[in-house]
């Protein structure tokens, strides 16, 4: 049955998912947003110029569900540049990311905008699967708080659980580099409320690609120290103190 909520109507949740050149698996990341047992919701759907079908998969079920939403950037500007669009288009009360291969339980809404009364930034543990849904590693059981100081040593807040009282602590955006951009955004909520709050149960999927850049650490560090330096504006004894956590924590995440 298709979903006719006014298009003027404020959603509870604004949903973000950036995606590119997704059609194998938008389809069913979108059918997990419609399964949740909050139903109040906009998915922000918004594509970086993919070159395959995407873009045609979400117009069909967009055309059953006024709650999707379809944006597209004109040529490849990467992810940061995607979520930020996103960002602007939101008009809901809360604010969360789901990329375009990741998938909800059907409770994620539900939990994390209780959670959220409380906290107004709140994010939630995770499994971790391979493309095909098939175990790969252990759960990822986030800490039961985070400070600004806990998220330079390690991001354990991922875009997959992120949830924000965006009418509480207003919007902000990703910095605009080619990673660690939501690592960006949480610091600067993060200057501002001592803590994010976690949800120790799983509540959602994170599937690891085979061509997953963001398990090659070697590859990332010039990354992180460049975040470092040039966004965060650390010292060059805090960013090496910090990268040396960075370093030893994403090992332990990624080890079974």
């Amino acid at each position: 049955m298709a979903i006719k909520k006014p298009i003027d109507a404020r959603p509870l949740v604004s949903i973000v998912t950036p995606c590119y050149n997704s059609e194998k698996f938008i389809a069913e990341t979108i059918a997990s947003v419609q399964q949740q047992t909050v139903t109040d919701w906009e998915l922000l759907i918004v594509d970086d110029a993919s070159s395959d079908a995407t873009v045609a998969e979400i117009k069909r079920l967009q055309a059953e569900d006024l709650r999707i939403k379809c944006f597209s950037l004109k040529e490849n500007k990467g992810p940061a540049h995607a979520r930020n669009l996103g960002i602007q288009k939101a008009r809901g009360k809360y604010l969360t990311f789901l990329d375009a291969d990741d998938l909800w339980f059907p409770e994620f809404l539900e939990r994390s905008s209780t959670e959220a009364k409380m906290h107004p930034f709140v994010f939630a543990s995770y499994k971790r699967l391979d493309e095909n849904l098939e175990p790969y590693l252990s759960d990822f059981i986030v800490p039961e708080k985070v400070s600004y100081t806990d998220i330079l040593k390690s991001n354990s807040i991922s875009c997959l659980t992120a949830f924000l009282d965006i009418e509480v602590l207003g919007k902000k955006y990703m910095p605009l580099i080619k990673k660690r951009q939501d690592m960006g955004l949480w610091l600067q909520y993060l200057k501002k409320i001592d803590y994010a709050y976690g949800i120790q149960e799983p509540l959602a999927i994170y599937r690891i690609r085979r061509d997953s850049l963001s398990r090659n650490k070697a590859g990332l560090i010039k990354y992180q120290w460049k975040f470092y330096r040039e966004v965060e504006q650390l010292s060059v004894f805090a960013s090496a103190y910090y990268l040396t956590c960075w370093a030893y924590r994403g090992f332990v995440k990624y080890r079974n």
